[in-house]
């Protein structure tokens, strides 16, 4: 909730990726985590699999949870889907800003309902596997900068909270938009991390130095054999 977000406050600064295919391996990982220095990320695959149940067995654990289903509709589609998801008391989620003003607009107004108790509201900007020449093939002629700078600002004059871009951006987006603008950055990877299918990723300590918020980290975190270990290590180096 709006009351949980400390900004540049490094405790809970992370946000662990639970991209996983059940609830049982979800819950194995949410029982190595420690609600009180991390978060965690439901996304498309696990909502899939084990739907409303997933956030219910995260909050009542301890989690704030944020909910990553990127919906991308018309406008009162998703209002609606956003209101459904605040209902589940999760933390934060996300709509694409690609959407348009309308979009955002309408949802950002359908969330005030639930006052102080409301989610944090996030626009996703461009996904962190897109290099330049992905955005050329469905006809984005700008720069990823560019592109994510405008669709940061028509996320903050529709009154959303925040948005989703990398790292690389995220100076540039704290300089335009604003101390109080949240930024959400996945693509983290330490030095020693593979990059998977990221293609624009900073470590940790570059991300913060950037004016992140907050770090949404998945495979170093989940798959190491101590995860509050890595996460500590984290800390210890931002």
């Amino acid at each position: 909730m709006l009351s949980l977000f400390k900004g540049k406050t490094l405790n809970k600064t992370i946000i662990v990726a639970l991209d996983f295919s059940s609830l049982e391996s979800a819950l194995t990982c949410l029982d190595k985590l420690d609600p009180t220095l991390c978060r965690v990320k439901i996304g498309k695959e696990l909502f899939t699999s084990a739907g409303p149940e997933s956030v219910k067995q995260a909050t009542v654990r301890g989690f704030d949870v944020f909910l990553d289903l990127k919906f991308h509709d018309i406008p009162n589609t998703v209002a609606k889907a956003a209101v459904a998801a605040a209902e589940m008391g999760v933390w934060m989620l996300n709509v694409h800003a690609g959407g348009g003003f309308k979009m955002l607009a309408e949802t950002r107004a359908a969330l005030n309902s639930f006052g102080k108790e409301r989610p944090l509201l996030i626009g996703v900007t461009l996904l962190t596997s897109f290099s330049p020449s992905d955005l050329v093939a469905v006809g984005v002629s700008d720069n990823p900068e560019a592109h994510v700078l405008r669709l940061a600002q028509l996320a903050k004059d529709a009154g959303l909270d925040g948005v989703v871009c990398s790292a690389r951006e995220a100076g540039l987006l704290r300089e335009k938009c604003g101390e109080k603008f949240c930024l959400v950055t996945p693509g983290i990877r330490r030095s020693q991390d593979e990059n998977n299918d990221q293609k624009r990723v900073q470590t940790p300590s570059e991300a913060i130095a950037s004016g992140s918020d907050f770090l949404v980290m998945g495979r170093p975190i989940t798959k190491a054999k101590d995860p509050m270990g890595v996460i500590r290590s984290i800390y210890e180096s931002i």
